[in-house]
């Protein structure tokens, strides 16, 4: 005990030689008391410390949980939601199965992937004329309607085809019913303008009859009582509300099957006519 009280106390041996064993008992009782009560007081700390980490370890599990739950909620919402909207617009949908019958004449058959177009004619048989399309390779195609030929035609098929069509007659003015009827409806789809005279055709409470997809290459037609309009899927064009309306609720889009592009028109053509677009 002297030996503690010297080394971890401070006493001086000369102090301890004169006291009592009973004493010396005493300072050493008080000594060891006063250690036990600083190890007591670390183990408080450390205990406060960890419950107060488990404490903010449950908070942040507890806020993770809810987070969690709220996102599943919002997610099963979202669903619910977009599966609503998808039994709408099933709704408007009308499947047609491909009859088969694209081509009207197969000049040249033609590979899977068909090369670039790099140029058209209009070819004469008898009293019918057709657009006869004619690739890189040398093979060609024709077709008795643009409805037809839009059936065999990708985005880049159409896009190419303008281009020609915009060079041909960019100086001169088309004389043949055909050519004429190409460079109008392709002049429409892809640089359409408010003012073009081709709108005021739609004017009044004219029906829409038709409403068919070419999802090959992104157009639709609308088929009115006097005329018909073909479109890019992805463009607001100026169709009166009227128009819209009917194509949203009267009349069905035609198409093979269904498939997302479909469902993308109808979207666009539903936010026109809640929103009330009005294009550039």
């Amino acid at each position: 005990m002297c030996t503690y009280l010297k080394n971890m106390e401070g006493w001086k041996p000369k102090s301890l030689k004169n006291k009592s064993f009973a004493n010396i008992q005493e300072l050493f009782d008080k000594a060891m008391k006063r250690v036990n009560t600083f190890v007591d007081y670390r183990t408080e700390l450390v205990e406060e410390s960890s419950k107060k980490v488990e404490a903010e370890i449950a908070h942040e599990s507890s806020l993770k949980r809810a987070g969690e739950e709220l996102e599943q909620e919002s997610s099963k919402k979202q669903k619910l939601e977009e599966d609503k909207e998808s039994e709408e617009l099933k709704q408007c949908l009308e499947i047609i199965p491909d009859d088969g019958d694209d081509v009207t004449i197969d000049a040249t058959p033609l590979s899977t992937k068909s090369p670039t177009i790099v140029d058209y004619k209009i070819y004469k048989e008898g009293k019918k004329s057709y657009f006869q399309i004619i690739r890189a390779d040398g093979n060609s195609q024709m077709y008795l309607t643009f409805g037809k030929m839009l059936k065999n035609f990708d985005r880049e098929d159409l896009e190419v085809l303008w281009s020609i069509v915009k060079a041909r007659f960019k100086k001169t003015e088309p004389v043949n019913y055909m050519d004429n009827f190409l460079l109008l409806n392709l002049k429409t789809m892809f640089e359409h303008h408010v003012e073009d005279n081709v709108w005021k055709n739609q004017q009044g409470l004219v029906k829409v009859l038709n409403w068919k997809l070419y999802d090959s290459c992104g157009v639709h037609c609308v088929t009115m009582q006097n005329m018909l309009f073909y479109l890019l899927v992805e463009k607001i064009y100026p169709l009166t509300n009227h128009k819209l309306h009917q194509m949203f609720n009267d009349v069905k889009l035609q198409v093979d099957y269904e498939y997302e592009m479909s469902f993308k028109l109808l979207r666009l053509v539903k936010k026109q006519l809640k929103e009330g677009y009005v294009p550039e």
